[in-house]
């Protein structure tokens, strides 16, 4: 299985720089339509339920201490995709590309996943809670 860098590495090769946020929540919508679209996750690690919205830590260290993110920077192997996951990645790009940060951070916060996985946490505190793979996939899918 690819790793969550590989994606976000297409990613920016598709974008150009992004913001370390936009970023992971591109990776994060990814993952979700993944699972709904092509019934397996795209990648191997967890997303995290944090304050502002998913992440995946091992792509947060990869680019911690950054506001942007280069083509290049993330040092993914693009060439571990396959086609149907690299069709997934432009449909996604396609949809969300061109919304804001703060309009995928909005966006993600008033979705069930990161909702349940944060339930009792203050908005604003610190969480590692995991969004599962099958919350993701039950409300994503549910969106047909």
């Amino acid at each position: 299985m690819v790793s969550a860098l590989d994606v976000a590495e297409y990613i920016l090769q598709q974008t150009g720089v992004v913001t370390t946020m936009k970023l992971q929540k591109l990776v994060y919508y990814c993952q979700a339509w993944s699972l709904v679209w092509d019934e397996k996750p795209m990648f191997k690690e967890d997303i995290e339920a944090w304050a502002n919205g998913p992440v995946v830590r091992e792509l947060y260290e990869s680019h911690k201490g950054q506001f942007d993110v280069p083509k290049g920077f993330i040092g993914g192997d693009t060439s571990k995709l396959i086609d149907e996951q690299k069709e997934t990645i432009d449909a996604v790009l396609t949809y969300y590309g061109l919304l804001t940060s703060q309009t995928l951070v909005n966006l993600t916060h008033a979705e069930d996943p990161w909702k349940d996985a944060r339930k009792g946490i203050p908005e604003t505190a610190r969480s590692n809670n995991e969004i599962s793979l099958a919350s993701m996939a039950e409300y994503y899918g549910s969106l047909g």
